[in-house]
């Protein structure tokens, strides 16, 4: 008892930030006064950006245990604001999905889980650069406003229930500057760094709990299927470190979700998702996050009672009123939920043909994704709403030499050879039916 206390006592004495990115070198672990040195030297900004450049490539190459990564993300949600939602009484559940080419799951889910009496708060922040973002597809809708300040951001929740709004620069600071950091120093896909950032971000937002899509394949960052579900287990098991309840699907993105990819195209078939119908794939993939969420948050116990919450929101409409609720708080023009044929549409519309008969093989759906952003990115660095690909035919569809693989909304034919090539060389064909992927390929909890 003597000696604890002895230890306790004594002085944290800094240590020089090469001795810190040697010991992480060698596989040392952090104490947790060290990884709170090192979270109010970023801060502070005091660490030199090369070495905190080598400190993030040493933790790539040594990782850390869950312990360490759990003190990281505790420091680095506390490095800025935390949202207080304490006096709201209902169940406080975040979602997040590392991102995937044609995933609008946010777009309904958010509404769906407050129809469900979950609270969901959910602030966006740059997503992978192939990725169209969250924000990008509801900016598509006039007036649509996702610049907010805390004190907005926790009133609508208390109102509305949910909110979809930008990443405000006091959640997690620190992160933020990890964040572009990894992006140029290649140390992105670290599970620590990962890890670290995810929850940081997500409870600072006040969630109690997290529901996570790990999502693996050419259409994600996560390239490997391993890597996906070692980063699944990295974020339940941390967030268990934290004492906090969390849930990880680890999902399939080797094609496209659904069936378009853009701005407006996308939030049309996500109304048509709250209405309870649109493409297989993404009813699966929102019945199946829907319930954790729900289970998660208590409103439903058994998986049975969790399927039939979320199919009712769906089928009798509260879900989409939920979402109207929350455009038109945030300022945007709900007549276009009411009647998506308001949306803007391209010029021009043409077919990509299958080149041969046979069956679609493989898709890469980030090859995809970049053809469309050269479609949609106008002078400005904006994405033009009218723009993308609908009617995608995935793996397993037999086609004939000269059917539409997909067809292509453009406005600037300047671009279109460009996108082509993408287009192009996104698809495989073969003379044999391949077998469909497995959407959800684990659960981790």
């Amino acid at each position: 008892m003597a000696e604890k206390t002895l230890l306790a006592s004594r002085k944290f004495i800094k240590p020089s930030f090469s001795y810190l990115i040697e010991k992480k070198r060698d596989g040392g672990e952090f104490n947790e006064e060290e990884i709170r040195f090192i979270v109010d030297s970023i801060l502070d900004k005091e660490m030199p950006e090369f070495q905190m450049a080598a400190l993030a490539m040493a933790i790539y190459f040594q990782n850390m245990s869950a312990q360490e990564t759990a003190t990281f993300a505790e420091e680095m949600m506390l490095s800025g604001e935390v949202i207080d939602l304490s006096k709201i009484t209902m169940p406080k559940i975040a979602k997040y999905s590392t991102g995937g080419v044609g995933d609008k799951t946010s777009l309904v889910l958010t509404p769906l889980a407050a129809a469900c009496g979950v609270v969901m708060p959910a602030m966006n922040g740059v997503d992978e650069n192939f990725v169209i973002s969250t924000l990008d597809k509801l900016s598509s809708i006039p007036k649509f406003k996702a610049d907010m300040d805390l004190k907005e951001f926790v009133k609508q929740l208390k109102t509305v229930n949910c909110a979809i709004v930008q990443q405000h620069p006091e959640i997690a600071p620190v992160d933020g500057i990890l964040y572009e950091l990894r992006q140029n120093t290649a140390t992105i896909q670290s599970l620590p760094l990962i890890t670290g950032s995810i929850l940081s971000k997500k409870l600072a937002e006040g969630a109690e709990g997290l529901v996570v899509d790990v999502k693996w394949g050419n259409g994600s960052f996560v390239k490997d299927l391993e890597q996906a579900k070692q980063l699944a287990r990295s974020i339940t098991r941390v967030g268990r470190s934290m004492k906090r309840r969390c849930v990880a699907l680890v999902t399939d993105m080797n094609q496209p979700l659904g069936d378009t990819v853009g701005t407006a195209l996308e939030v049309r078939e996500a109304i048509e998702l709250l209405k309870g119908e649109g493409p297989e794939d993404l009813q699966e993939l929102v019945l199946k996050l829907g319930m954790e969420i729900v289970r998660l948050a208590g409103v439903a116990g058994s998986t049975l009672s969790a399927k039939q919450t979320v199919q009712k929101h769906l089928k009798d409409g509260s879900a989409l009123e939920k979402f109207k609720e929350m455009i038109q708080v945030q300022g945007g023009d709900t007549s276009f939920i009411d009647d998506p044929e308001k949306f803007p549409t391209a010029k021009y519309i043409r077919k990509l043909p299958a080149p041969k008969r046979g069956y679609v093989h493989t898709i890469n759906a980030g090859m995809i994704a970049r053809g469309v952003q050269i479609l949609a990115t106008t002078k400005k660095g904006k994405m033009d709403p009218a723009v993308g690909v609908s009617e995608i035919k995935k793996v397993g569809t037999q086609v004939k030499q000269g059917e539409p693989l997909m067809m292509i909304h453009y406005n600037d034919e300047t671009r279109l050879e460009s996108a082509l090539e993408y287009l192009r060389s996104a698809y495989r064909l073969a003379p044999k039916r391949p077998n469909p992927p497995e959407l959800i390929v684990e659960r981790v909890a």
